[in-house]
């Protein structure tokens, strides 16, 4: 019998949860379709029941519609007595208003203001009903009455920074800033965060940067002792990538805290990622002038000489006697950090600008060999070594004693990233002599590497092997293929435009020449050619937009315009092709997360 009982309240239980839930969907259709006359009864058997807010007041304004506004009025006076929930007096004030009882909706306001004044946490509830449903005037008069009453003793400074930034009233929102940040300076990170909102840092058009920037300078000579503002202006002026005037702020911070130089050393770093090598060579030189005492002095010197490695390596901004200047700076630097496994970091950087852009790729594999006989090298600093001493070998044609190395180092880290790059390159080596069979075999098992780049890498060249190798009887295109993108990576240019060329004339409607446009535009972006490398993209996507290097051409001329030819507009134009003209690229993503970061939108609000 107590188990039949048990079964019949379990059932009763489950009839009535479903009938509510029928009862909640015929509700919210009927709404939804404007139909409020046939959805008014289920929400009363919801409201009869168990209701929410929601169902509450979707069930005041079925009344409202069908000409029930009494009812509608006694039944929200009815929950405001037996509710805290400000909304429902909110709701109140909005249907006075739509009846023409706009005197009520402000007694009824006033004296809900009134009862909240003394109670700061209410104070806050009620200015948050208000300000959401835009009564940002009313959200005001709710902080005003409440700070007259409390005084000093609830603070409100951040509801005041709000609303008047609401209002317009930018003196006023920083002052209240100012103050929240007098009494809690580990507040700096959330008013940074609110006033991002508030500023149009590319344009300035509401004249909040200025103002900002103003009073910060005043309240710094007025408490020169609070570095919280001095901090506050470093990062006002990163934000609008006002570096020097950042640095100034950040040396004369460092000399009054009588700091080791670490603010200094993030900023510079700030600096290069933002391009802006110039004040961040200043920022390294600062700490360097301060001597080998500081902590932080040979740390600035290898980043001061990576500055002239990314000019050269990334930027592609250099001449001739660039290349004999940073090899002296780098024998200078590398002379004073001492021949350690701390210099070798450095002198991989040498080796390469030597071997890659200085023609001296004998001297870039000497310097490579006296790193790996530095002794106390971790066995993963020696696979770094010995990777670039192979990439320089492939240069110098050396494959074979390359693929060794490779072999080195893909056994000693088989289930680590550098393992998984070292067994692509020896992959490439195969393929370059033509054994493509064997670089297909090693590619076949790349594809599932941990390393999402290497996997793409080697799906692309597992792809490109397949589709052209049985094109023709013998290989011949192919092989020839393979020889001109080893006199690509060897910097042979020329001789690899030439053979890239003979392809061409030899086998007219091969399907590599999508593919050997593409080269020729990366061979151009390694020599800083950008306008010639976007012609060869640009035929790639006007003869060849339905192959498989498409999007890939649009892409890379997106980020040409983006980051070497600092064209917003035109990087924006391409990333857009890749949304609206390729679909189901697999750079879909990417593409639209990079338009809208320089739209400077980089919310999902507009789905493309």
């Amino acid at each position: 019998m107590k188990h039949l009982i048990i079964f019949y309240c379990l059932f009763f239980s489950l009839a009535l949860s479903a009938q509510t839930s029928t009862d909640q969907q015929l509700a919210n259709l009927y709404y939804n379709n404007g139909e409020f006359d046939k959805a008014l009864p289920y929400f009363e058997k919801l409201i009869n029941k168990q209701s929410t807010k929601f169902d509450q007041l979707r069930y005041v304004n079925c009344l409202e519609k069908t000409n029930q506004q009494k009812d509608a009025e006694k039944f929200l006076k009815k929950l405001i007595s037996s509710s805290k929930d400000f909304d429902y007096t909110i709701a109140l004030g909005d249907l006075y208003e739509r009846t023409e009882r706009a005197s009520q909706t402000e007694k009824l306001y006033n004296e809900r203001i009134k009862q909240v004044a003394s109670d700061g946490y209410e104070v806050v509830e009620l200015y948050n009903s208000f300000i959401k449903k835009g009564k940002v005037d009313w959200g005001l008069k709710t902080l005003e009455a409440g700070r007259k009453e409390l005084k000093k003793n609830y603070p409100l400074q951040v509801q005041f920074a709000e609303v008047y930034a609401l209002l317009g009233r930018t003196d006023e929102m920083i002052d209240e800033y100012f103050e929240v940040l007098d009494l809690y300076p580990n507040y700096a990170s959330n008013i940074q965060n609110a006033l991002t909102k508030q500023i149009d840092f590319s344009e300035d058009k509401t004249g909040v940067y200025q103002k900002l920037k103003e009073k910060l300078l005043v309240r710094i000579q007025k408490k020169p002792n609070d570095f919280i503002y001095s901090e506050m202006l470093i990062w006002l002026f990163i934000q609008k990538k006002e570096f020097k005037a950042a640095l100034i702020q950040t040396q004369a911070l460092d000399r009054r805290e009588k700091g080791n130089g670490n603010r200094v050393m993030d900023l510079a770093e700030t600096c290069v990622e933002n391009g802006d090598y110039a004040t961040a060579r200043s920022a390294y030189n600062y700490i360097i002038e301060q001597g080998p005492q500081n902590p932080n002095y040979y740390t600035a010197y290898s980043a001061l000489l990576n500055i002239r490695y990314r000019e050269i390596t990334i930027e592609k901004k250099y001449q001739p006697e660039d290349i004999a200047a940073a090899e002296r700076e780098y024998r200078q630097g590398l002379k004073l950090l001492g021949w350690d496994r701390n210099a070798v970091y450095t002198a991989k950087e040498l080796a390469e600008i030597k071997a890659y852009y200085g023609n001296d790729a004998e001297g870039a594999a000497q310097l490579l060999d006296s790193c790996l006989a530095i002794p106390g090298l971790s066995d993963f600093e020696k696979a770094q070594v010995k990777m670039a001493l192979a990439d320089v070998l492939v240069l110098k044609d050396d494959i074979w004693q390359a693929s060794l190395y490779y072999m080195q180092i893909d056994k000693d880290f088989k289930f680590e990233t550098i393992g998984s790059e070292a067994k692509f390159k020896n992959a490439r080596v195969f393929y370059y002599d033509g054994d493509f069979k064997f670089a297909q075999s090693q590619l076949d098992v790349l594809k599932e590497s941990t390393s999402k780049l290497i996997a793409n890498d080697a799906m692309k060249l597992s792809v490109l092997i397949t589709d052209n190798l049985g094109l023709d009887s013998n290989y011949t295109a192919m092989y020839q293929f393979a020889q001109a993108d080893l006199l690509l990576e060897q910097h042979q240019f020329d001789r690899a435009f030439k053979l890239y060329d003979s392809i061409n004339a030899a086998f007219p409607d091969h399907g590599l020449a999508d593919e050997i446009l593409f080269r020729k535009a990366q061979a151009m972006e390694y020599q800083g050619k950008w306008q010639e490398a976007l012609d060869y993209l640009n035929r790639i996507y006007t003869y060849y937009k339905n192959d498989i290097l498409a999007d890939d051409a649009v892409f890379q001329m997106a980020e040409i315009y983006e980051k070497n030819l600092h064209d917003k507009e035109k990087a924006q134009e391409y990333y857009k092709k890749i949304l609206f003209e390729c679909k189901g690229s697999l750079l879909t993503v990417e593409a639209r997360k990079r338009y809208r970061a320089l739209r400077g939108d980089v919310s999902d609000e507009e789905d493309l």
